[in-house]
């Protein structure tokens, strides 16, 4: 049976929608540490109307981050369809990957928000805040399950209270990246 058209947030306002969002579970890309804690995404218009994005992880007690840019997938469609483009290895940035993001559902305020991709493999839940309350959540992922996700292979990130505000130790070989390349 075919899966159904996933159903994509139409109108999404780019200025709110900037700033910074922790992420409370995903279902990780192939390029994001398996033991990632305090992971969040850090977003900023820029004057062209893409998007800097910066990704941050702190895995086994290093920071790891990485840069890239998003842009409307198609600029004259009002859905929140977006390509997200990276340069890997984060320690020699030469090849260009890019991949879907999708908003699939954000509150009126831009508290929290669910993020997909059509092969529905990745899945991302953020929130403004460190945690989500419990009964948001299960709405998330009730949202997810309409469009065709197995939540079951949601992780939950764990996030401290109050987050990490300093940079810390960086991550400057790419460990993490390596570490991800053999499903670690």
């Amino acid at each position: 049976m075919a899966k159904k058209e996933m159903e994509v947030v139409k109108g999404l306002d780019l200025e709110k929608y900037m700033g910074r969002w922790y992420e409370i579970a995903s279902i990780p890309s192939r390029n994001q540490p398996k033991n990632g804690v305090n992971t969040r995404a850090n977003y900023a218009l820029k004057e062209d109307g893409t998007v800097n994005v910066v990704n941050e992880t702190w895995s086994d007690g290093k920071r790891s981050s990485i840069e890239g840019v998003a842009y409307k997938a198609d600029p004259s469609s009002e859905e929140a369809k977006f390509k997200v483009k990276f340069y890997l290895p984060p320690f020699l940035p030469i090849i260009p990957v890019v991949g879907n993001y999708w908003v699939l559902y954000i509150d009126g305020d831009y508290q929290y928000v669910l993020v997909g991709e059509p092969s529905r493999k990745n899945l991302w839940i953020l929130c403004r805040n460190t945690h989500l309350n419990e009964e948001i959540y299960n709405q998330l992922l009730d949202k997810a399950k309409e469009e065709g996700y197995d939540v079951s292979k949601l992780h939950k990130t764990s996030q401290s209270d109050p987050p990490p505000e300093d940079e810390g130790p960086k991550d400057t070989k790419g460990i993490w990246w390596i570490k991800s390349l053999l499903g670690k």
